[in-house]
């Protein structure tokens, strides 16, 4: 789950079986209730049919946990971490980082790095699109060094300079969920 309206899906659904929650937050659920075979599998159809997945791999878990943890830093919190990102993701997850690392690409087929970039990137997509923010105000933003470091990483990533794509008639950004 990596958007409000998906924890509104979770909460109807979870509602629909008659099952009380203590809170839903993006990725897991604490319900009060014990869950039954027959809830569960209900569940999982009701939650299958808006496009989300139950899921009860603690792996599947852990890497959708480094996911949320990455969005979130990226999309909603303007603060930049005063750590790097391997102890930041430590430290808020309790897992060793390398540990971390190696689990999210043997799942994801990418690396925890990759997927922060990619992740910066449609950000300042989505800022370029909003046209709010010059290039130098995106890059203090974002927390790049330079407006260079951000324009270099930008056309390494897309093949575009951040200039181009903002002159774009079509704009070429991805949902959060097909990141």
């Amino acid at each position: 789950m990596v958007c409000i309206r998906c924890k509104m899906v979770v909460k109807s659904e979870l509602e629909k079986l008659g099952l009380h929650y203590v809170t839903v937050e993006l990725g897991e659920a604490e319900i009060m209730e014990n869950i039954s075979a027959d809830q569960l599998d209900h569940l999982s159809i009701g939650l299958k049919k808006s496009g989300l997945e139950l899921m009860d791999n603690k792996k599947s878990i852990l890497v959708e946990k480094i996911k949320m943890v990455i969005i979130e830093l990226v999309h909603y919190n303007d603060e930049q971490i005063k750590i790097n990102l391997s102890d930041y993701l430590s430290e808020k997850l309790n897992y060793d980082y390398t540990y971390l690392a190696n689990l999210f690409s043997e799942v994801k087929g990418t690396t925890i790095e990759k997927f922060f970039l990619t992740h910066k990137i449609e950000k300042v997509k989505e800022l370029l699109v909003y046209d709010e923010l010059n290039l130098t105000e995106i890059a203090y933003k974002m927390h790049y060094s330079s407006v260079a470091h951000l324009s270099n990483q930008f056309k390494k990533m897309t093949g575009l300079t951040p200039s181009h794509f903002k002159n774009l008639k079509k704009k070429r950004r991805s949902t959060l969920e097909n990141v």
